[in-house]
């Protein structure tokens, strides 16, 4: 099989990468979000009851993360996989079935847990892990799986509800993700080093080559840097969450027409998937820290379109450079963490950032939500991003190279 030369170094595992963070899509709010009518519905739900009900579920999912990411650097790859399709595959039956809304909330936990959080952390642990050529672009390329899931999940259960309740997808889901994309992914990889091996073998020979590549998460947690790159990783997903959970809002207030907003986020994705592909180069070429910094600027640019302008096209160019930054940092944000701290406790301390970023797009359409109902118009919201966009930029590029010790 003829592969890009970027994955040659090792082209299961790219592939796994990719398959990884597609199959994560049964977890993210992309997915839930064709379903709130239909569950409000079913269980006399309030809105504010069900974005409670979502938005704890996700806190939850983001602490235990903080305990199970790390298992990615002690359990063979195959284990982990498991363990993260088994959550995921049961929150998807539990909320099929759910005959109360309580029971909604262990469905939504687990979901969240195994999809956003678990399998999300797994592709890009992956590609931080076992790739050191070419990490930007294999970065690039296992970010490829969140748009190729959001082109492809909410459309295919659009279809199914058309012709059945909001049950039976998530019941099709559950049985993809058992009978399907579990081999799949078991297969890709059964011939996976053990980390702990890889980390005593090959990561043992690259962290002796460069200086401070061998961190532990207690060091990293000490490192006054790490702070200062978190809100720049964390940005993106942050603002692009809050605006996108609150858009029919923003149409409503703004006078965008269902058709408006529908061609729009034909543009998000569409600058989603271009930006990856120029996006992992960039990182090969001038570092992740730089490209990090660098990749802000498109959605810095998409608030102050959102905010400041009021014509027919506003809509379409704010989410199309929205989908532009969510590609650069795709590439940037994955591979800063191995690029600064190194590959042996990559999994912990990426369950750091996973989780960070898990809480992050849990409280931000909270945030929007409030500002929203004091009255606070698009023109505000749209500025106050920018300049908290801004000022992750700035943080980020003020983060010099780590000190091991301690």
């Amino acid at each position: 099989m003829i592969f890009p030369i970027f994955m040659r170094e090792n082209p299961r595992l790219a592939v796994f990468a990719l398959l990884a963070t597609a199959s994560s899509g049964f977890g993210q709010t992309f997915f839930f979000s064709v379903f709130g009518s239909g569950i409000r519905e079913t269980f006399a739900l309030q809105n504010s009851t069900y974005g409670l009900i979502y938005s704890l579920a996700t806190l939850a999912s983001a602490i235990l993360l903080l305990k199970l990411g790390p298992l990615a650097d002690r359990w063979s790859l195959s284990r982990i996989t498991i363990l993260a399709v088994s959550i995921l595959a049961a929150g998807c039956m539990i909320i099929a079935v759910a005959p109360h809304w309580l029971l909604l909330i262990p469905g939504f936990l687990l979901a969240r847990l195994g999809g956003q959080g678990l399998l999300g952390h797994i592709g890009l642990s992956t590609a931080g892990r076992y790739f050191e050529k070419n990490r930007g672009r294999i970065m690039a390329l296992t970010a490829g799986g969140f748009p190729i899931a959001e082109a492809i999940l909410p459309l295919s259960a659009g279809l199914i509800l058309a012709t059945s309740g909001w049950r039976t997808p998530w019941l099709v889901g559950a049985g993809i993700l058992v009978a399907i994309l579990l081999p799949l992914l078991l297969f890709l990889s059964r011939h996976a080093a053990h980390p702990v091996s890889l980390s005593r073998g090959n990561a043992d020979e690259y962290d002796a080559q460069k200086e401070h590549l061998a961190f532990n998460r207690r060091q990293v947690l000490r490192d006054p840097g790490f702070y200062l790159i978190l809100p720049a990783a964390l940005i993106v997903p942050f603002t692009i969450t809050a605006v996108l959970f609150h858009q029919s809002a923003f149409a409503e207030i703004r006078g965008w027409t269902t058709e408006q907003v529908g061609l729009a986020f034909t543009g998000f994705a569409a600058g989603h998937i271009v930006s990856l592909f120029f996006g992992g180069p960039l990182v090969d070429r001038i570092g992740a820290q730089r490209a990090l910094s660098y990749g802000l600027t498109p959605i810095f640019c998409s608030m102050l379109v959102l905010g400041l302008t009021e014509f027919a096209w506003t809509p379409n160019l704010y989410l199309a450079l929205c989908g532009i930054s969510l590609g650069f940092i795709g590439a940037a944000g994955g591979a800063i963490w191995p690029e600064r701290y190194g590959v042996r406790h990559i999994g912990a301390i990426r369950s750091v950032a996973q989780a960070s970023m898990v809480f992050s797009t849990a409280l931000s359409p909270i945030l929007v939500g409030v500002l929203l109902d004091v009255g606070v118009a698009t023109t505000g919201i749209g500025v106050l991003f920018a300049v908290l966009v801004l000022v992750s930029a700035v943080l980020a590029q003020m983060a010099v190279a780590p000190k091991q010790g301690g």
